[in-house]
């Protein structure tokens, strides 16, 4: 699960394209954010590939987790705090507003370490091969120490999107976008980091 959810993120980052609004640093980062505010096309295709190759979850669990993740996009709020160009280059900072899921997440693992037991399936009694994986991987270094606690099973999974599905907070987070001239004089948005992709996702703990 983890490792599906960082892929996720990449792909859906990197998504630009050519763009009818105006060629200014602000107008490509606000046309990048409006791609997950209006489930852009794009976004659902690569959010529906990469969920489908994820190993871990039942096909329900599958939908349903990508419903979650739509429920986020949908409701990403943001506020354009800055922008400075220097020459070629320019970044502008903006303050997002998503679902904390990093809360939950954080929450259904402490209750796991308390009830363990509640999350055997069956077949998971006495196998601890699948130890390791959990939902909210995207939290990618937060979250290596407490990964190999787990024991990803069925039960545990559905636990953790009825946690979610429930979620009402919601948190803020500050994110600088970096920006260049290409050689046409457009302006192309940089990759962001792993904490950046965290936190567009609502999954960021730190």
């Amino acid at each position: 699960m983890k490792k599906i959810l960082v892929l996720f993120s990449i792909a859906l980052v990197l998504i630009t394209g050519c763009s009818t609004n105006m060629n200014t640093p602000t107008a490509k980062v606000e046309e990048f954010l409006s791609k997950y505010q209006t489930m852009d096309s794009e976004v659902l295709e690569q959010l529906k590939t990469v969920i489908k190759s994820d190993k871990t979850m039942s096909e329900e669990q599958k939908l349903e987790y990508r419903g979650l993740m739509e429920k986020q996009y949908q409701n990403l709020s943001y506020k354009i705090k800055n922008e400075k160009i220097d020459g070629d280059t320019a970044v502008v900072d903006v303050e997002i507003e998503v679902y904390d899921y990093a809360t939950s997440i954080k929450k259904s693992q402490d209750y796991y370490m308390e009830h363990e037991d509640e999350f055997l399936d069956d077949e998971n009694k006495n196998n601890d091969s699948d130890s390791g994986e959990i939902i909210g991987g995207a939290v990618e270094d937060a979250s290596e120490a407490i990964e190999d606690m787990f024991t990803e099973t069925s039960k545990f999974i559905d636990y953790k999107i009825k946690q979610l599905k429930d979620v009402t907070d919601k948190a803020k987070y500050d994110i600088t976008f970096h920006l260049n001239k290409n050689e046409e004089n457009e302006w192309v948005l940089e990759d962001i980091s792993d904490a950046d992709r965290q936190k567009l996702h609502g999954l960021y703990e730190g």
